[in-house]
């Protein structure tokens, strides 16, 4: 597989299963709290600690599902099967996640047409939401660990085959500029049409129910899809014996890997306080209606980001994957410091124009991470011997996800303690429109500029990648005449 070049149609194969991944990012990072607050109507503390330990059960299982896919033999391979059945479980985890609790366990209500009603009042409700926190909380905590296990069981081991599908340098790149170019797509296809399906039933609690289930559909069809569209590479490599525990702390010894990988940390955790908090923006710092002035943001967004997906690609040929990763982090940080600092006095135009700029800078932050992790892990071959694609992945994801977790519990508390009140515009406490200006603007920012600090340190440019393949091919050779 290594001498073969991957034709087209296996490279949009490959990538296609990102449209619905990332349809499955979207939900999370646009709706999921949001709908916590305003419609299941959870304190924002509570939700926050909803989302932040659903993302570190999410971070945990990781590394069990990498471990798990690097030695399980079938004949579709090691990481096929789990995208299979991981995909069907992933449909149902959807339904119920966004399938408010008391349409189920509101005795008055269950069944009853009366939820179908335009303006329905779930407060005056037999069984009032602000009276259950406790149960809301449990609950939201075991479907939202259950939701991130089921993506897990697919992601892991789709992550894992971008090594394994190809070892060259620029070939890696174009591979992830299709995966990236489908996830956008999947992304835009999520920003465009979660809230118009919200908004399309009279009461919103139908409408996310609905969301659920066409979202868990598409996933389960792009994976399908990713599933019969490629076949892994014989696998011709030494027996893995290394136990659990030590097949991962070995990735700590890789430096390269490690400065992607807190780098992506910080990166995630700054994007999804942004993109965690932009539907309270433009409802309550512009006084949008139904969602449309959100929807309209995320999809200048994230069309800009598609466009300049492939300016990237170009570019990361040219002058290396960390610069462009780095300028586009210095895109983004200065267009939502902007927004944060004087979007409030500016007409809602004026943020439009700012996420067209924001746009850019994450279409040149799409490709560089997932293009620079691969070379990690053939350094990382060098210098152990072995193929352990789904620990480093797994570790990958693991810390990405620890940042989206601090992201969306920081999220919670500064929204608590700024005195936020749900449904009500303008906010009855100014204060509270203060902390969405700053988790708009100041307190992403900073978390890019870590983010950038970190990554400066990374080593390994085109040249020591070719280094790197000329030894491994020498390695193996020695190995071959034994």
């Amino acid at each position: 597989m290594e001498d073969n070049k991957l034709s087209r149609k296996v490279m949009l194969g490959y990538g296609i299963y990102d449209l619905g991944g990332n349809l499955f990012f979207t939900a999370m990072a646009f709706a999921l709290f949001i709908y916590l607050t305003d419609t299941v109507l959870i304190a924002p503390a509570l939700a926050g600690a909803i989302v932040a330990i659903g993302k570190i059960w999410d971070a945990v299982t990781d590394p069990v599902v990498g471990y798990l896919s690097d030695r399980t033999k079938t004949r579709w391979g090691r990481r096929r099967p789990y995208m299979f059945f991981g995909s069907i479980l992933l449909v149902f985890a959807m339904i119920f996640m966004f399938t408010n609790p008391l349409l189920v366990f509101d005795k008055a209500t269950f069944f009853s047409p009366k939820v179908f009603a335009e303006g329905f009042d779930w407060t005056k409700a037999a069984w009032n939401p602000k009276e259950h926190q406790t149960f809301l909380l449990i609950w939201g905590i075991v479907f939202y660990c259950f939701l991130n296990l089921a993506y897990t069981i697919v992601n892991i081991p789709y992550s894992s085959l971008t090594p394994e599908l190809t070892k060259d340098y620029h070939e890696r790149t174009v591979l992830n500029g299709y995966r990236f170019g489908c996830a956008v797509f999947g992304t835009l296809l999520g920003a465009g049409a979660s809230f118009p399906i919200v908004y399309l039933f009279p009461n919103t609690n139908i409408g996310f129910m609905a969301l659920g289930f066409i979202f868990g559909m598409v996933m389960l069809i792009t994976a399908l899809i990713t599933f019969f569209s490629i076949r892994e590479p014989e696998w011709h490599g030494a027996e893995l014996t290394q136990g659990f525990f030590k097949t991962y702390f070995k990735v700590f010894r890789n430096k390269p890997y490690l400065i992607i990988t807190i780098t992506y940390m910080f990166h995630l955790l700054a994007l999804s306080v942004v993109t965690g908090v932009a539907a309270y923006y433009f409802k309550y710092i512009h006084q949008a209606k139904e969602g449309d002035e959100v929807t309209m943001a995320m999809l200048i967004l994230l069309v800009t980001a598609m466009l300049f997906i492939p300016v990237s690609v170009v570019l990361g040929k040219k002058i290396g994957k960390k610069f462009v990763y780095m300028v586009g982090m210095v895109a983004f940080s200065l267009s939502i410091l902007v927004i944060g600092t004087i979007g409030h006095i500016m007409p809602m135009n004026f943020s439009f124009i700012m996420m067209f700029s924001a746009g850019i800078g994450v279409g040149f932050m799409y490709v560089p991470p997932y293009a620079m992790l691969p070379d990690t892990v053939e350094y990382d071959y060098l210098i152990s011997g072995e193929r352990t694609e789904g620990s480093f992945y797994a570790i990958f994801l693991f810390f990405s996800k620890v940042g989206q977790a601090v992201a969306l519990a920081t999220i919670g508390l500064v929204l608590q303690l700024t005195n936020y009140t749900e449904n009500i515009v303008p906010q009855p406490d100014p204060l509270a429109n203060f902390g969405i200006l700053l988790l708009m603007g100041t307190i992403p920012a900073i978390f890019f500029f870590i983010a950038m600090v970190i990554v400066k340190r990374y080593p390994i440019t085109e040249e020591r990648y070719a280094e790197i393949l000329k030894e491994i091919e020498a390695m193996e050779a020695a190995k071959a005449e034994k």
